[in-house]
């Protein structure tokens, strides 16, 4: 397994929801407040990628685990 890739943008539904605004709100901030808009695009990237490698990480730890186990049996 791979280290998982970083999705681009999420949705405007998503980010309605999470910063309790509407998609005109969205949209004046894109296009009046392009800085804003960028941080919060990053920041959705940045705790996607997150997750993602989180989720890697625990998906080696038990494959280490079951490897270690089976080694530990035939060694026994």
């Amino acid at each position: 397994m791979t280290a998982p890739q970083v999705k681009a943008v999420p949705s405007l539904r998503k980010m309605e929801s999470d910063l309790n605004v509407n998609k005109t709100t969205l949209h004046n901030w894109k296009k009046n407040r392009p800085k804003l808009y960028e941080f919060i695009i990053d920041s959705y990237k940045d705790r996607q990628a997150l997750k993602e490698n989180i989720i890697f990480l625990i998906d080696q730890k038990q494959r280490l685990e079951e490897r270690i186990e089976k080694e530990f049996k035939s060694v026994s």
